[in-house]
């Protein structure tokens, strides 16, 4: 655990998306591909999950990317910058990515979700993998981390919604394509929404390819202690926080994972309107 972490680094990526990169020699020179932190940014703020999605062991230094959702993440992004300390950064936490050389490796990252995909896949390039980054979002505006994903991928195909950039469609589009034209593709893995890990997951289910997700689950502690990111993965309850976060994702029980998601999105509007400072917070 880091106890103020400074920020060394502040950079606005896209819209409402900040990559930070921040004083952590005790996490960087321990964390692994896949791994997460849990942040608190004061004394009043709650704890919130970032992948680690990037880390410099020789300069000691992880990179969180953050993307303005809740009253938090808006608190960080528009308020602290270079020079300005995080109160505490706990990690590394979380099972590290599963490391081998599979052969040609998909890694699949959709929004922010690109972020963590990026240390993974740099690491199945290492290892002498032949990776096929496939990386989306809405438009070109919101693609984040194309550079850093060309350089670690044999091959980098880009889709947006809108067509503005690459592919116009949906990152399963050429996932699609490649499994239908019988390419051999030995390990998937996804990263971003729950939907979009879901469709992937449908997408490979037919043909028996190994599908990896890295579930993002409600977390309040981070340490299993709470069971707050409880999934259903198979016929078992497992915790994302000591468990995963990454599971076979033809196990993982998706529609019990929207519904978890969704529990205190009421709470989640209220607190980003209001800011929590008002009594609409405690009725």
């Amino acid at each position: 655990m880091t106890k103020l972490a400074k920020i060394l680094v502040k950079n606005n990526l896209a819209p409402a998306v900040y990559e930070f990169i921040i004083d952590a020699p005790m996490i960087a020179h321990k964390c692994q591909p896949g791994q997460f932190v849990m942040i608190r940014t004061d004394e009043n703020s709650e704890r919130i999950p970032l992948t680690i999605a990037d880390f410099d062991r020789e300069k000691g230094t992880i990179t969180l990317i953050v993307q303005t959702v809740g009253n938090t993440t808006t608190h960080l992004c528009e308020t602290f910058n270079v020079g300005d300390d995080i109160l505490d950064v706990l990690g590394p936490l979380g099972m590290p990515s599963h490391m081998q050389k599979f052969g040609t490796v998909v890694c699949i990252g959709g929004g922010i979700g690109v972020a963590p995909v990026y240390p993974i896949a740099r690491a199945y390039h290492e290892l002498g993998n032949k990776v096929i980054s496939i990386i989306g979002a809405r438009n070109e505006e919101l693609i984040i981390f194309k550079d850093k994903m060309a350089a670690v991928s044999d091959e980098l195909i880009i889709t947006t919604d809108d067509g503005s950039a690459g592919h116009k469609g949906f990152v399963t589009d050429p996932l699609k394509a490649m499994l239908e034209a019988g390419e051999q593709i030995d390990m998937v893995l996804a990263i971003g929404p729950v939907i979009m890990m879901k469709n992937v997951a449908e997408t490979t289910r037919p043909y028996g390819t190994l599908t990896t997700a890295s579930l993002n689950t409600i977390m309040v502690d981070g340490t299993g202690m709470c069971g707050g990111c409880r999934v259903k993965v198979g016929d078992e309850n497992k915790f994302a926080c000591v468990d995963g976060p990454e599971f076979d994702a033809h196990l993982v029980d998706f529609a019990n994972l929207v519904q978890r998601q969704q529990m205190y999105k009421g709470q989640e509007m209220l607190e980003y309107s209001c800011g929590g400072h008002c009594k609409c917070v405690e009725e």
